[in-house]
């Protein structure tokens, strides 16, 4: 007894996806340029710059200077640059900087 086989055609045009669907544009906000202010941009530099851009430059200098804390890795503790951009706190945690960090960027 031979078995009926599915026409390749129908699988082959199931297969395929539409090439839009496979490319995703980035948030636009997460990607628009920021301008820092003063003090941050003492830190990272003066020119606009994406949100996920200021975060990589903030964690190279805390990287480069040593300033997370080496007790418990999630918190900062600030250097000089650092203490107007937290507000005056001598430590604040990762989750605690983003939200400082934010309050120096504009439009």
């Amino acid at each position: 007894m031979a078995t009926a086989k599915k026409p390749a055609a129908k699988k082959a045009a199931s297969a395929k996806k539409p090439a839009a669907a496979a490319q995703k544009t980035p948030n636009a906000g997460f990607a628009k340029p920021m301008n820092p202010s003063a003090e941050l941009a003492a830190i990272i530099g003066d020119e606009a710059m994406p949100r996920y851009e200021v975060t990589k430059r903030i964690w190279a200098y805390i990287k480069e200077k040593g300033l997370q804390d080496s007790k418990d890795k999630r918190n900062i503790n600030a250097d000089e640059k650092l203490l107007p951009v937290f507000g005056g706190k001598e430590q604040v945690t990762m989750f605690e900087m983003t939200k400082l960090v934010n309050q120096h960027l504009s439009d």
